[in-house]
This record gives structure tokens, sequence and C-alpha cells, in this order.
């Protein structure tokens, strides 16, 4: 399994909208995405930190509904 590269939240942010999800709000230096399906609504919040710790972008990843293989073959195409 690859590793997880380290980003930014603006650059998490950028490929987050690639899997459908929209801004919705701002608090801080907290964003709150959303994305809509069939299930409902599903939310994420991301800090706008300059690097991401691999702990947070893991459960960033958790709360998006996004499988780590997803991720990376979209990081590794943009």
């Amino acid at each position: 399994m690859p590793k997880l590269p380290r980003l930014s939240g603006h650059e998490l942010i950028r490929i987050l909208v690639q899997f459908g999800f929209i801004k919705s709000r701002q608090k801080g230096s907290h964003v709150m995405l959303i994305k809509k399906t069939k299930q409902g609504k599903i939310g994420c919040v991301v800090p706008l930190h300059d690097e991401l710790e691999t702990g947070t972008l893991l459960g960033i990843l958790r709360q998006a509904k996004i499988s780590r293989d997803e991720f990376i073959s979209i990081y590794k195409d943009k």
C-alpha cells in the first residue's frame, strides 16, 4: 500500500472537489465540505494547515467515505 502524500489543507480541498464535494462554509481555519448522495449528505471538515498530519488526513478520508486507494489514484492523476 503506497504512503499517503503530505498535503496542505488547500491542496486537500482541491482534491475533494474532484470527488464531488462543495465548500459549504468556513469558520476560522476550518472548512466544511458537503457532498449530496442518494443515501444522504456526506460532510467533512478540513483544517487549513500548511501541512496535514497523516492521521488527520486519514480521519478526513474516513469522514468523506473515500478509500485510501481511491484518494491516491486521484492524487497521482493531478
